[in-house]
């Protein structure tokens, strides 16, 4: 019988942009992902969106994931897609979590975030989505 080979894990960036000092929700759901056998990259407090991007694509990251309680997501979270594309590396998946009003995360989505997740969202949920990002059913 043949051995069927093994994939390998997804590789994904969690990044807290902009001046927010709260990691603690990124950090449960990056141990979640961990858990769920994905290669985790934090990178961290206080990332720039410059900073986020390129250790993006220095990790070669299949999926990012940003987390903000600040209010500047409809600052930084667009200029994080637009450093993407402009890096050819929109093909790249983002998706989001924190403090988002709905309005905003519409706005959001429609310009570019995969995923929002709010308040109150499973980590099971979490991970679901990210995988399915990451490796979408053919």
């Amino acid at each position: 019988m043949p051995s069927k080979a093994k994939t390998a894990p997804i590789r994904v960036l969690i990044a807290k942009p902009g001046l927010d000092g709260h990691d603690r929700g990124a950090k449960v759901v990056a141990r979640a992902l961990r858990d769920a056998g994905m290669e985790v990259i934090y990178a961290g407090l206080r990332q720039t969106p410059e900073e986020i991007v390129r250790a993006a694509l220095e990790e070669d990251v299949d999926l990012i994931g940003l987390s903000i309680l600040s209010g500047a997501h409809m600052a930084l979270f667009p200029k994080i897609l637009a450093l993407l594309k402009k890096e050819h590396a929109g093909r790249i998946p983002v998706f989001a979590g924190g403090i988002i009003p709905d309005e905003d995360a519409r706005r959001l989505k429609k310009a570019g975030i995969r995923a929002i997740f709010g308040p109150g969202t499973t980590l099971d949920e979490i991970v679901r989505t990210a995988q399915g990002l990451a490796r979408p059913a053919r």
